[in-house]
């Protein structure tokens, strides 16, 4: 399961960079062809995680509220490494 969570944490943080990326909102069309891209990734990511997940993190990911579900893994992560 590792990996799968590293894979979404990873997409995830390229959704912000790609959100953030000022450069890339200059061109709409390419912009939004890249936010649809990565949100389709996360998407099939996330199906492909080994059931049940946490509450929380399903809740975030179910809600699309994908920066608090980025947050929730990089804590995670945090913890689990300081165990």
């Amino acid at each position: 399961m590792d990996n799968a969570i590293v894979d979404l944490r990873n997409a995830l943080r390229e959704r912000l960079a790609t959100i953030r990326d000022e450069e890339s909102r200059r061109d709409q069309t390419a912009h939004l062809a890249r936010l649809r891209n990565i949100s389709e990734k996360i998407e099939r990511l996330e199906a492909a995680l080994p059931r049940p997940l946490d509450r929380q993190l399903a809740h975030y990911l179910n809600r699309k509220s994908y920066d608090k579900a980025l947050e929730f893994l990089e804590n995670t992560s945090t913890r689990n490494s300081q165990e």
